[in-house]
């Protein structure tokens, strides 16, 4: 794993206050429907391309669950012997970053859909460097709206005051 200033793991002695990750209800939804679409590309009488696309389909769902189920939790906000932090879970490694490295957390609505759904945006800044990294999740990643994740960052000391 790599570890440096701007990826620091955390320590034994660091406790998880909360968390969120995609539900676990949707993860095994996934996995049920591609076990579903494995098996009616099976019996179904369709012509080669139809098993192709039901394949396809499978493969994706298959993919889609692992991921989910691999990056969890996504978000966490970590307890460092009362020095808050927040920890992301990504797909090869946890990365924990401190409160000085959280330039800005805030809530900006992307149109998905013909509506605006919340995302939360975190920026990361690594400061001997200069190394910038944004951070963004939406419902799907955190099996909760933006907006409470934001409330509880806001609790914990985590989102700095607007420039």
């Amino acid at each position: 794993m790599l570890e440096d200033e701007f990826h620091p793991q955390p320590r034994d002695n660091a406790t998880e206050v909360v968390s969120w990750a995609t539900p676990m209800g949707v993860v095994y939804a996934m996995f049920g429907g591609g076990i579903a679409l494995a098996i009616a590309s099976i019996i179904a009488p369709t012509e080669p391309a139809g098993r192709f696309l039901l394949a396809l389909a499978v493969i994706g769902l298959f993919v889609m669950g692992g991921l989910a189920l691999r990056q969890r939790p996504r978000l966490a906000v970590i307890d460092n012997a009362g020095t808050k932090s927040i920890a992301v879970q990504r797909l090869r490694a946890r990365h924990t970053f401190t409160r000085e490295q959280i330039d800005r957390v805030r809530l900006v609505r992307y149109p998905r859909l013909g509506r605006r759904v919340p995302m939360l945006e975190i920026d990361i800044v690594d400061r001997p460097t200069d190394t910038e990294k944004l951070l963004i999740f939406g419902r799907w990643d955190l099996g909760t709206t933006p907006e409470d994740v934001l409330d509880v960052l806001t609790v914990h000391g985590l989102v700095p005051p607007e420039k």
